[in-house]
């Protein structure tokens, strides 16, 4: 997960409250406690509260959340291993997860004794029931030690891309189809650039290797890379051809340099490197494009919607990068079986998707209720049969046109029946729903063509220091004065938005899940 401001507000409430919370952690025994360490905004926090009446229900013991919160992994990763706070579920970045496992500070998650313990008390397994076969083939690809399957020591949560956020008012879809949009001399001071070297640097180096290899004539001029080797030989290319997957993987001295010269060139254009103001610059038109990831994106693209400020997101033809996070339990954990129950209850599919409903991002559940939940076309096919009013009707079919005018995404790779096929049903609303044809949000559940582009990052070990580096030296002081009283500004303008907006979205929350409930009472 990827965000600086909102940590520099929270940073000021968690010292107003750290003492009540101590406090608390001392009125019950540590066995009764369940110490949760994730991103911030990053769950609805009304489970938390319904994790411990649920809990108490299955096993008869009581336990109390303890929820606290980070924004950078790396921060999180060295509180973890120096040992300064005992933590019973953390949630990591992919490659932050690598890293942990080469250190040898995870306790697994899915073992033979906790099926045992689920079966024992009635509970469900959600986590292998409901997780979507695609997050557990990409995090079987999380580099671990030989003999650990990190599949057994990771349990997914959320997922997502990186790509271009962009106005439609100064950019058209097929510019920023390429990473090329980066390197427009007309956008000058109107691009911004994720602060998340990882996740810049990957997508550079694809966008180079392209270029490089067309220039060599080892693929077309038109063509990119394929997304690893089997794709490859399928398409008769030398072996020469780099692969997106291997270049997930490359940090060498010279495709750091190679990336360098390429951020070193772009970065005369660049406005500013953002950790978390990109999506209120973007709002407000101050910038025109933003590499960013997709949760962000769908953030930005609602609020900017607010203003009538039109703004959309693509991952670019060239390939990029997709990334998770994941639950974790850190050897000194001291409530591990709590622990893992709370990791199940979190792969319950309602619960993934109030934490959608609630972030902007995406779950790994690839359950039928989840892509029931997010489908849009259904629902409104539904009111419209059942609707009398010639001026509502007209709304709804408007709002019909719109969503087929976005056309179907092919989720076939996420939604699968227990025999490896697409998922088909027939919905609650007597529509059929089938995966590899369904209408839902393309930025928060990419259509399969999508996918085939994009890769998991990996780990840079021994690397990383040298990355950091040619980030440090990349980035310098980029910052101009206007946009320094910017940030300044719309720091003491978030702290008030901010709490208006966690209202407001309780309320929407609320309301929307009142309805939902409403249709299903009535059918």
């Amino acid at each position: 997960m990827r965000h600086l401001i909102k940590y520099m507000v929270r940073s000021v409430l968690l010292i107003a409250t750290f003492g009540f919370v101590a406090m608390s952690c001392n009125e019950q025994p540590r066995e009764e406690i369940l110490k949760v360490y994730n991103w911030g905004d990053y769950i609805d926090e009304e489970l938390l509260t319904e994790f411990e009446e649920w809990y108490e229900e299955q096993t008869g013991c009581p336990v109390k959340v303890v929820y606290q919160t980070f924004d950078i992994n790396e921060v999180m990763l060295a509180k973890i291993e120096k040992g300064e706070a005992d933590f019973d579920v953390v949630c990591p970045s992919e490659y932050i997860i690598e890293r942990m496992m080469r250190h040898d500070i995870l306790e697994p998650i899915m073992t033979d004794e906790f099926r045992a313990d689920l079966e024992s008390t009635g509970t469900e397994n959600y986590i292998e029931k409901y997780i979507s076969p695609y997050i557990l083939n990409q995090f079987g690809h999380i580099i671990a030690p030989e003999g650990h399957d990190p599949r057994d020591y990771s349990v997914g949560y959320m997922w997502g891309t990186t790509g271009i956020l962009y106005n439609t008012e100064y950019v058209t879809e097929e510019e920023a189809m390429s990473w090329n949009l980066l390197f427009d001399e007309r956008l000058e001071g109107k691009i911004l650039i994720k602060d998340a070297f990882r996740d810049v640097y990957s997508p550079m180096l694809v966008y180079a290797k392209t270029l490089e290899a067309r220039e060599d004539g080892l693929i077309g001029k038109d063509d990119t890379l394929p997304l690893n080797a089997e794709v490859r030989a399928t398409l008769g290319l030398s072996e020469e051809v780099p692969t997106i997957e291997d270049l997930m993987f490359d940090s060498s001295d010279e495709s750091i340099a190679l990336v360098e010269s390429y951020l070193k060139d772009m970065k005369r254009l660049v406005a500013g490197w953002e950790a978390d103001f990109g999506k209120e610059m973007m709002t407000q038109n101050k910038a025109w494009i933003n590499l960013m990831w997709s949760g962000d994106a769908v953030w930005a693209i609602e609020e900017a919607a607010e203003v009538d400020v039109s703004l959309d997101y693509v991952v670019p033809e060239e390939g990029s990068v997709v990334w998770f996070d994941g639950w974790v339990i850190p050897k000194y954990a001291k409530n591990t079986r709590a622990a893992r129950y709370f990791i199940n209850f979190m792969c319950k599919p309602e619960n993934a998707v109030r934490n959608m409903d609630a972030t902007g991002y995406v779950s790994v559940i690839g359950a039928r209720e989840t892509l029931e939940a997010m489908e849009l076309l259904t629902p409104i096919l539904a009111e419209i049969e059942e609707c009398d009013d010639a001026e509502e009707r007209a709304e709804l079919e408007a709002a019909r046109d719109e969503i087929l005018e976005m056309g179907p995404t092919d989720l076939s790779y996420f939604f699968k029946d227990e025999n490896g096929e697409p998922l088909r049903f027939v919905g609650e609303n007597g529509y059929e729903i089938h995966a590899d044809s369904v209408y839902i949000d393309p930025i928060m559940y990419p259509d399969k063509s999508v996918i085939d582009r994009c890769a998991m990052m990996h780990d840079s070990g021994e690397q990383t220091d040298k990355m950091l580096e040619m980030w440090s030296r990349v980035k310098g002081d980029n910052l101009s004065p206007v946009m320094l009283i910017f940030i300044i500004v719309s720091f003491v303008i978030l702290i008030v938005w901010g709490v208006w907006r966690k209202v407001a979205k309780h309320r929407k929350m609320k309301k929307m899940l009142k309805r939902r409930h409403h249709e299903r009472k009535i059918k």
